[in-house]
């Protein structure tokens, strides 16, 4: 495609909401500075130049297809850094920032912070925006696709964290044995039924598996819950990411596991997002009540 960058952006933008896309101009912009190799800044410094972008017609064909954005521009942001994404897992999201959040209000001092664990890691995001937050520490992520751990590696090599991270294929924490200062799990948690009326950038494009929840969407929590007891260092937390409506199951799920929910943040949408999970504390016996009641 050739013409000048302001005609290019508004045939563009045009096809984009043709097509049903939500924001078209801004991502006629994406579309043609990727096209180009330029940033966005450059690409609207000159609207008037005249360019030429032989592979705008077919990034812009995928987009109408309702491929996400992130998935032809090979990269999302997250926690202010740039990911790698690929089909391999899901698309970080914006909602997803409010573990990172959580982590940092509940785990103080961040130096005390040593070991951190991220189950179903994905493009690796929650754990390396994690270890920058928390300078002194060592993780480990885990998931079930051997693509998807690849990709967090290279997210790590990326950001200059792979001496501090490593990356397994597994089902949850059944290969860890370790204890940890803070867990970090964001779990498939749509209900099985509703994936296929999900948007098309979700239920076509991305993996099911990283989706979908089971029949009540609690199936990944089943699983994960009964570990968490004793990958907790003694001092440490588990925040887990839910949906809308959620929480009360999975505390029930997370107290029969020997967990008790300590706090809950909502995202900027005001819909609770992140709970955070400790060890219950023991209940004492009636001799040792009765014995610090007369002691005092």
């Amino acid at each position: 495609m050739r013409g000048s960058v302001a005609a290019l952006l508004t045939r563009v933008s045009h096809e984009l909401a043709a097509a049903g896309i939500e924001r078209p101009r801004l991502e006629a912009r994406l579309l043609l500075a990727h096209a180009l190799g330029v940033s966005q800044e450059a690409l609207l410094a000159r609207p008037e130049r005249e360019v030429s972008a032989p592979n705008l017609a077919a990034l812009l064909a995928r987009r109408k297809a309702h491929e996400p954005i992130a998935m032809i521009l090979g990269r999302r942001e997250f926690w202010g850094l740039n990911f790698a994404v690929s089909r391999a897992s899901i698309v970080p999201r914006p909602d997803s920032e409010t573990l990172i959040e959580a982590a940092l209000k509940e785990q103080k001092p961040r130096e005390h912070v040593r070991f951190i664990l991220d189950l179903g890691t994905g493009t690796g995001c929650l754990l390396l925006a994690a270890l920058l937050e928390f300078p002194h520490a060592f993780g480990v992520g885990v998931d079930a696709s051997v693509d998807a751990a690849a990709l967090a590696k290279q997210n790590a090599a990326m950001h200059g964290l792979h001496k501090r991270a490593a990356f397994l294929c597994g089902n949850w924490a059944d290969a860890i044995a370790s204890r940890f200062d803070l867990v970090l799990v964001n779990p498939p948690y749509i209900e099985s039924d509703t994936i296929a009326r999900l948007a098309p950038e979700v239920a076509v494009y991305e993996p099911r598996r990283a989706l979908d929840g089971g029949k009540d969407g609690l199936d990944g929590y089943r699983a994960f819950l009964p570990q968490l007891s004793r990958l907790l260092a003694p001092q440490g937390c588990a925040v887990l990411e839910i949906g809308r409506g959620q929480q009360n199951a999975v505390a029930a799920l997370a107290a029969r596991a020997g967990l008790e929910t300590t706090a809950l943040y909502p995202d900027l949408a005001g819909t609770v997002r992140a709970m955070v999970l400790r060890a219950a504390q023991p209940v004492k016996n009636q001799l040792a009540l009765r014995a610090e009641a007369s002691n005092e």
